[in-house]
């Protein structure tokens, strides 16, 4: 019998270390890593307007688009997402459905929240050149969103530890939930 697929979403805050944990954790699985972020950039650098077009739905809709066939053919996918509203939290619920994969969910937090709007100010990413980078408080919206999430996930602190160090705890968690 082949194994399923695993479909690991990752959801949090900009600033938290998520996308570097994401690009870790599929490495370390041997993956596949599609993240929001690099396709809406890819969106609006194909002339896509931001003021005219919602393109961070329209990014959402694409990363499940690339998901679907690697997880129908048996590949393990880390989604990197925000993923702060129920909605697409239940995208990637529905697309677990749809093609039989087992979802994890991780949420990235920072709980020194001096550190995080550190991190937030400090990142430098060619996307957000495109797409914009958030404030400290543009997060406040998000922040709401998130808390008022209540599904079970595993939630990774990257306060104290560093994205190799997240990416391998999730391993073993993904790892102990698979195992038979």
């Amino acid at each position: 019998m082949d194994p399923v697929a695993r479909l690991i979403a990752l959801a949090g805050l900009p600033g938290t270390g998520k996308s570097t944990t994401a690009a870790a954790l599929a490495a370390r699985l041997g993956a596949v890593l599609l993240g929001v972020d690099p396709l809406e950039a890819a969106i609006v650098s194909a002339g896509v307007q931001q003021n005219r077009q919602p393109t961070g739905h329209a990014a959402y809709a694409a990363v499940e688009a690339a998901a679907e066939p690697q997880l129908r053919n048996g590949l393990d996918v880390v989604i990197d997402a925000v993923n702060d509203s129920a909605e697409a939290r239940g995208q990637w619920k529905r697309l677990a459905a749809r093609t039989g994969a087992e979802l994890t969910w991780f949420e990235v937090v920072c709980s020194d929240p001096t550190v995080h709007r550190m991190r937030l100010q400090q990142r430098k990413r060619a996307e957000d050149q495109l797409i914009g980078a958030p404030t400290w408080v543009s997060l406040n919206r998000r922040r709401l969103k998130l808390a008022l999430w209540k599904d079970p996930r595993h939630v990774l602190d990257s306060r104290h530890a560093t994205a190799a160090e997240l990416a391998a705890r999730a391993e073993s968690l993904v790892e102990a939930a698979t195992t038979p």
